[in-house]
């Protein structure tokens, strides 16, 4: 069980380093998307700034988490990346819900581990 918060973390920090890095360098397909999800990707990636930022804060959170180092804040920088890629899966994209609801399980088990850092910021 000790280990449990490393492994939650690793794999947290892989699949969004690599989807990350994969937004970057296009190294795994595409699948084809819904109508739906299709025209808010096109409408994020017509921006020209929105999915560079996105891709950006996924590969650093990535690395972050991998490396042990600001679990706390790369938690909370990943947070509404998090909440979106579940939505956009569940009302956009239901097939690829399977993944989402992974990451949001990893996420919130890891901001279970680190409350402490955040009790600070929730005080009133």
């Amino acid at each position: 069980m000790k280990k449990l918060p490393m492994i939650a973390r690793i794999l947290l920090g892989l699949i969004f380093f690599v989807f990350g890095l994969n937004g970057f360098l296009n190294f795994l397909p595409t699948p084809p998307m819904p109508d739906g999800a299709g025209a808010f990707a096109g409408a994020l990636a017509a921006t020209g700034y929105m999915f560079p930022l996105i891709k950006l804060i996924e590969v650093t959170v990535g690395i972050l988490l991998l490396a042990n180092r600001f679990v706390a804040l790369a938690l909370l920088l990943l947070a509404p990346i998090t909440v979106n890629i579940l939505l956009f899966h569940a009302v956009l994209a239901p097939t690829g819900l399977p993944l989402p609801i992974v990451i949001l399980v990893l996420h919130l088990y890891l901001a279970r581990v680190h409350a402490s850092a955040y009790k600070p910021i929730l005080t009133a």
